[in-house]
């Protein structure tokens, strides 16, 4: 499996020709889900979900289907009847030769006094797991994490507790489309041998628009 970054929170994998692409929301490529069979949406906000952009992608291919929960559906069916696909959490299904498996139901605390809206996470191929904006920990082993490094919703110390807790072989960031290179630099450190240890974890970060090939 080719994974291949895109801006902030977006992912994009191909297996055997087929493509499935993950949160291209306001912060990614105007292109990111062009070319996707199959796109995933985790949550609401915007920095995940672009209207604009998933249109773009279902046009471009009208055999491409969307799955996501029932907030971000309900704005999608009309224009693309058939193809969205509503989720929730112990769902599971298999799409453009993908085995998706959805986790967890509320996006993180951002203040108390800031509504909770609904959000899921994908665990792909029993391999790649993207939480959204959670920190949710699923009830299997993780090969993969994609791991949100910076939002408004979370702090260094819980985001280092939440690689402990999932213990993936490696993590790569997300959610980072508001970091500069310094930003960057600190947290390539923090996450490596000089910072506090997230175990037997490798942490990397790969650049928009570069790929890894997963084992």
């Amino acid at each position: 499996m080719k994974l291949t970054k895109k801006g902030h929170s977006c992912i994009r994998l191909e297996k055997d020709g087929q493509v499935l692409v993950i949160d291209p929301g306001g912060f990614s490529e105007e292109d990111a889900a062009v070319g996707a069979d199959a796109i995933l949406v985790t949550h609401e906000h915007p920095d995940h979900f672009d209207e604009q952009r998933l249109r773009a992608a279902m046009e471009a291919n009208p055999a491409a289907r969307i799955w996501t929960l029932r907030s971000v559906a309900d704005r999608l069916t009309a224009a693309f009847p058939g193809r969205v696909h509503t989720v929730g959490n112990g769902d599971a299904f298999i799409d453009a030769g993908f085995g998706v498996e959805v986790h967890g139901e509320l996006h993180a605390v951002i203040h108390p006094d800031m509504p909770r809206v609904t959000n899921v996470g994908y665990l792909v191929d029993a391999t790649v797991f993207h939480p959204g904006d959670a920190l949710t920990v699923p009830d299997r082993p993780v090969d993969t994490l994609m791991l949100p490094v910076h939002a408004p919703w979370n702090k260094f110390s819980e985001v280092v507790d939440y690689v402990r807790a999932v213990g993936p072989r490696c993590a790569y960031a997300i959610h980072d489309g508001l970091l500069n290179d310094n930003g960057h630099a600190i947290y390539n450190r923090n996450f490596g041998p000089a910072g506090p240890g997230v175990g037997r974890t490798e942490y990397t970060r790969i650049a928009p628009g570069e790929s890894v090939e997963l084992i």
